[in-house]
């Protein structure tokens, strides 16, 4: 039995590809309910400067339709300690682009004393949201 009972995983989920869908069946592998937070349109507009192409509530419904996931939740922050605090996860799962970025080195930190573990997971080499931007431009 999986001792990794509530994994959490977070992302924009815009334009759902391949890479989306990896690190969501390699989360489920390592947990037995799988969360999974979806930034809203005002977030990712926030920290990346894009207003996304797919509405939060059809990027929700996509995601929720996914079978790897059992709960899917708007992420509204980045503050991944009070997800944490408001959802019980005892493991998070983050694409390996992530590693060593000073947002997660401190999630380490913090996670680490209240028994939370990060695992990263290999970025789907050759697509992503962007990629898939840029291949419907041609």
């Amino acid at each position: 039995m999986n001792s990794y009972k509530i994994g959490y995983t977070t992302g924009v989920f815009d334009l759902f590809h391949v890479g989306h869908l990896n690190i969501l069946k390699k989360a489920k592998e390592n947990c037995e309910y799988l969360i999974v937070g979806v930034s809203t349109d005002e977030l990712v507009i926030e920290y990346k400067n894009k207003q996304p192409v797919i509405p939060l509530i059809e990027r929700m419904e996509i995601v929720a339709g996914i079978k790897y996931v059992d709960k899917v939740v708007s992420q509204t922050n980045r503050d991944k300690f009070t997800a944490w605090e408001n959802l019980q996860f005892n493991r998070m799962f983050v694409g390996d682009d992530w590693k060593g970025d000073p947002l997660f080195d401190e999630m380490e930190m913090k996670f680490k004393q209240v028994g939370v573990d990060i695992i990263y997971f290999p970025y789907t080499k050759g697509v992503s949201t962007s990629i898939v931007k840029e291949k419907i431009k041609l």
